[in-house]
Order: C-alpha cells, then structure tokens, then sequence
C-alpha cells in the first residue's frame, strides 16, 4: 500500500489554487467511474487530518473543537473523497457540516456566517479539470481559499502526516505501515463513521435536493451575500472594509437596485444557461435572477450529468450558443448565456449578436474587460471614484486591455502571480493601503470576483452585463454604459446593444489560455532554469528582429516583469528570478506606451506549461507573429536543456 501511496501522490499537484490529480481508480482522466483507489482514500484521509491539525494550530484553535464545513461539486469521485475526510475530520474531533453539493462561491458564502477562530471548509472540486481528476481547496470564514503562505503551512502538516519521499522513512511519518494505514484509513471505518452521523451523499436531483439540513442554510446565506455583493456593500470582507462605514454607499446602493428593476421594465432581460451537469444545477441561479425580473432557462440541469468538456472555453460553449439562438427567435428578451465549470465558481459567456443577428462566444479577456467596464462605471455611478482612490488588482496574464480601461476611469492596476489566492492577497493588501477594489479576477481565465466577494462567481459576471444594459441615462443621471463612453471619449448613442458595448472595448487581440497555441510540454523541471536559458535566446533574437518589430508593429523597446505570490518586479535584469512564477516581457511604442506582451508560466494546477502573447489593435496577425516568436524561443529553452 505504501508504494501505491507514493506512486498516487507523486501525480498530484499540491498549489494555493487547490490539490488536484486524477483520482478515477483506472488512472484516466476521462473516467466517470466514481470508485478511487485505497491509496487515493487515504491521501484524502491525510488531507483531512492534515486540515484538522492545522485549524487546531492557529490562534485560539486550540481551546475549541474546529469547525469544518464541507461540499463537492458533481464529479462521480466526490463521494468517496468525501467519506474519506469527514471520517477523517471526525477522528480528529471535529465539528462537521456537510452540505452534499455545492458551488464554490457557495460553500465560501456560507463559511463567512461562522465567526470562530477555528472555522474553515473543505471543497471537494477539479474545478475545470477534466472528469476524472479531483482534488480539494480549503479556505477560512473570510470566504476565499487559504493564502499562498497558508496553503504552505498546511501542505507542510499533510507532507508531515503522509511521510515525505519514501514512505517508512520520512521525518515525522505517522502511517509507516501498511497495518497503521488499514487501521487509521480504512474504507469499512469511513463508511461506519459516515452512516452514524451524516446523510446519504448521493448526487442529488432537483427534484429530490440533498437530504442534508445544512444545505439550505449554505443557499440562504449565498443568495443574501451576492444581493449585497451584486449593488456594493459597505460592511468589511473581514479585513479591511473598501468603503467608510455609514458612508453613502448604502443610499446608492438602494437607488441603484431601483434603478435596475426599472430598467427591466422598460427593457425585459432574459438569461440562459448551460449547467452541463454541475454544481450550479442546485444553486441560487434560478432564484437569483428571477428575484431580479429576469427571466431564466438552463439545459444541461440534472446534476452529475455532465454532457460535454468541463472547462467553459472554446467547442463547450457552442451548446449555449444554440440554445440561446433558439429562445431568441422566440423570445428577443434571451441575449445572454453563460456555461458554468464544475464547481460553478466561473462561467464564461455567449452573447446575441444584434450586427451578426447570430449567437457568438466571447473570449476569456472580453468576458473580464465587459465586467470591468461595468464595475468601473458603477464606482463613478456612486460618486465613490470622486471621493477615493481606487484600483484593480488582476493576474499577470490579463490583457493590456484593462489597463486602457483603468486608465479612463483614474484607476490603478496591480498584477500578482496566476492564482485566485494571490490577486484574492493583493486585493486585500491594496485595501489596507486606501484603495477602493470594487472588482478583481483573473482576466486569461474569465470571469470576475466583485467585492466583498473573495471567490470568482458566473452570477455577478452576467449582472455586469445586465447593469451596462439596464442602469440607462433616464432623470438627469447618466447610465453606466454612458458613463462608460465619457470616460473613454467614445460618442454614446441611447439605442445601443450588447454588440455595441463591446465594439467600444479597447481592441486587443489576446491568445486563450486554452487554445492550441497556449499550451507547451517541457521537459525542463527547473523553471527558473528554463527562464535563465530563454533570456539568452530572446536577447539574440531581439537584436535580430527589433527593426522588423518597429517598422510594422511599432515596438521600440521592451521590459521584463517576474510575478511571484502577490509580488511584482518590473525591470528585472535576470530572467530566471522569476522561477515558478510568470514571466512577462512588455514591449513598448517610441512614447515608453505598452502596447503588447509575451508571458510565460508552469501550470500550477494541470501539467502543462503555458505561453500568451497580447497585441492592441483589431490586427489578429500581430498577436500570431507574437505566440509563434514566444513558442520557439520557449521550446528552443527547453531544448537546451542536459
């Protein structure tokens, strides 16, 4: 068992963003078994003694039991990994709360309504991952996951627990045997442990919910937070609050809800959605909107039956833009979609295009930029951007685009590493210091997270769109989407479209995270390594290219950033600083303008390393001389290496 042990963790990457690897018993990724393996039972075990150990060691944890609140979107393993915590949790001495299914942003909703020390969650998801993959996030009662310095304190104490290397042989191990480990993690004592005190896990149906009496509570305390979420709230996200209290933020937000649902009057909004199986089917979608006057469809809504690729990008968009071409033509209300990943904490977007008179899918960055446009104009909707600083804090991959956006409204733009949990820090750090951070995400990626949220939500994402569309110019005050075209010196027309709100994007052509193009196998382990080599390359290759660069692109000179955690270093002179972290090369036009980039990172959550180039301009070619340069070089680096 111990072989098996360390051959199953081995394959699994261990990151802030969460513990994932395939955990479908036959090793394929593409398995919808929901049987795992003893070794992956007790990894999962481990992880959840591991969790218990650590609420135990933080301030104050140690005088009262932890409290653990648990979930799992629909994946067919989630079950088993579940078994395995709580039994685990509960050996521990634990306080368990398991609400079945769940989304993320959900779960993490629920976990702010404890105040205790010692309260934190688990979440069993892959997010968007393919099907048989898994994995867990742990978070606190701030409602995101564990911070990056966190997640090492924790990963330390399951390394401890697992034994590190060679099972038997590692400092600290506490299952060095194949007998300790069939005592401590056994299937029949989980199952024993599960029967006596929690309800059937089974994957629910929406006509037979979770017989769990937490679930509700979990979807009560989610549908109140995002209504203080989707019109700005001025209560404090457990550390540093992004308005004054008692401000005028709460006037707003009131005249700012009326003024939506007198927009839906004059303009009727419908919305639908692809679930594709996942934890959003038993969510608050539907309440949500319609609470709002919004009128809602989904497919794909029995949950666990996912009928496509999980991840929210490229083909998995195309059955939303069907179904919502086919409730247009019945009803012109329906111009949104959008299709959630498993663990329903993203949703990229398909929009009815009143120019092509057709449905199309909107990129990753164009989703995030829309989202941006409409939070940015809601601050100024306020009045809060004439009374306080502001600023957006994103991830290194996101588009130049939002920089130009940022810029009309007087906003700040900082970048952390790839990684909710680093732009999650850095939000928060940037409050500590003054600013307001009304919005937040990780552009390559899609989606937004709106504050006091600390978690991306597909829910907040459509309601930006719908706030462009609806908080219209009526009774002296300008709309957003007027507010929009002041700042960026665009003429603002009163008839517009969802077509319209994007055509007056800033234009940038950006590589998707999961297109062909973006992703590379390298063989390189060390990183840093591979950058230090690449360096050597791209200096060569500069010298070579720098006058074609400037006479068709207008690229004069260039920069180099590292990205790591929250931090970012402009100007670096040595290329492998940046180790694990992002690399980012911006070039820039004869005025010191950014005007593209070339980035470069190792997944943390899949094996894969990944490459993006950005280009302003509606010129595609620009972007594709850009990715075809960065492929080479990158895979010319890798290739150097003994």
């Amino acid at each position: 068992m111990a072989i098996q042990i360390e051959q199953a963790l081995s394959g699994m990457i261990l990151s802030a963003s969460g513990w994932r690897g395939v955990f479908a018993v036959s090793g394929d990724a593409e398995d919808k078994t929901g049987e795992i393996s003893e070794a992956h039972r007790v990894i999962a075990a481990g992880a959840g003694a591991a969790f218990a150990e650590y609420l135990r060691n933080r301030e104050g944890g140690e005088h009262h039991a932890p409290l653990v609140l648990v979930g799992a979107d629909t994946r067919p393993t989630g079950n088993a990994i579940a078994e395995a915590v709580m039994g685990a949790l509960t050996a521990a001495g634990c306080d368990i709360r398991y609400a079945g299914v769940v989304a993320a942003p959900e779960i993490m909703a629920w976990a702010r309504n404890f105040d205790t020390e010692n309260c934190g969650f688990i979440y069993i998801s892959a997010s968007h991952n393919p099907i048989g993959h898994n994995g867990l996030k742990f978070g606190l009662n701030d409602g995101g996951v564990l911070p990056t310095a966190e997640m090492a304190k924790l990963i330390g104490i399951f390394r401890e627990i697992m034994g590190t290397g060679d099972w038997g042989l590692g400092t600290g191990v506490r299952c060095p045997t194949d007998e300790s480990i069939s005592k401590q993690f056994s299937r029949n004592s989980n199952h024993d442990t599960i029967s006596k005190g929690y309800p059937d896990m089974s994957i629910p149906s929406p006509q037979s919910p979770v017989p769990s009496p937490y679930k509700t509570e979990a979807l009560d305390a989610y549908f109140a937070f995002s209504t203080e979420v989707a019109w700005g709230e001025s209560s404090n996200d457990n550390s540093v609050s992004s308005v004054p209290p008692c401000s005028p933020c709460e006037h707003f937000r009131i005249n700012i809800t009326e003024a939506f649902k007198h927009g839906i009057i004059q303009r009727p909004l419908g919305v639908c959605c692809d679930f594709n199986g996942s934890a959003r089917c038993v969510s608050i979608d539907r309440d949500f909107f319609g609470d709002l006057g919004i009128q809602f469809e989904a497919m794909n809504a029995r949950p666990g039956e996912i009928a496509h690729r999980i991840v929210p990008e490229g083909e998995s968009l195309d059955p939303c833009c069907r179904f919502l071409e086919d409730l247009h033509r019945s009803n012109p209300a329906f111009v949104i979609g959008y299709v959630p990943d498993c663990d329903g904490d993203r949703g990229n977007l398909v929009i009815w295009d009143e120019t092509l008179q057709k449905a199309r899918a909107l990129e990753a960055q164009e989703v995030f930029a829309l989202a941006c446009v409409a939070e940015f104009a809601q601050l100024a909707w306020t009045g809060l951007l004439d009374t306080a600083k502001a600023a957006i804090a994103v991830n290194d991959p996101t588009s130049l685009r939002i920089d130009r956006i940022a810029e009309s409204f007087g906003i700040s733009v900082f970048r952390a590493e790839v990684g909710e949990a680093n732009v999650v820090g850095l939000a928060r750090k940037l409050r500590t210091e003054g600013y307001t951070v009304r919005i937040l995400g990780e552009g390559s990626a899609g989606g937004n997270i709106t504050h006091p949220s600390a978690v991306r939500d597909p829910l907040h994402t459509v309601l930006a769109l719908g706030k462009l569309l609806l908080l219209q110019t009526g009774n002296g005050k300008p709309g957003l989407f007027e507010l929009w075209c002041k700042a960026s010196g665009q003429r603002y027309h009163p008839d517009y479209s969802l077509a319209d709100i994007i055509a007056s994007l800033p234009p940038f052509c950006t590589t998707g995270a999961y297109s062909p193009e973006a992703l590379l196998k390298v063989t390189t382990t060390d990183h840093g390594a591979l950058k230090s080599r690449y360096q050597t390359i791209f200096l060569q290759e500069w010298e070579t290219r720098k006058e074609a660069l400037q006479a068709r692109y207008g690229i004069h000179s260039w920069e180099a950033s590292a990205y790591n955690g929250m931090e970012e270093r402009k100007g670096i002179s040595d290329f492998g600083t940046a180790g694990t972290g992002g690399l980012k090369i911006c070039f820039c036009n004869a005025a010191g303008k950014a005007i593209a980039s070339i980035w470069m990172r190792g997944s943390a959550t899949e094996p894969v390393f990944r490459i993006m180039a950005d280009a302003e301009g509606s010129e595609p070619q620009f972007e594709r001389d850009l990715i075809e340069w960065q492929r080479h070089m990158t895979q010319a680096g890798d290739k150097t290496w003994d």
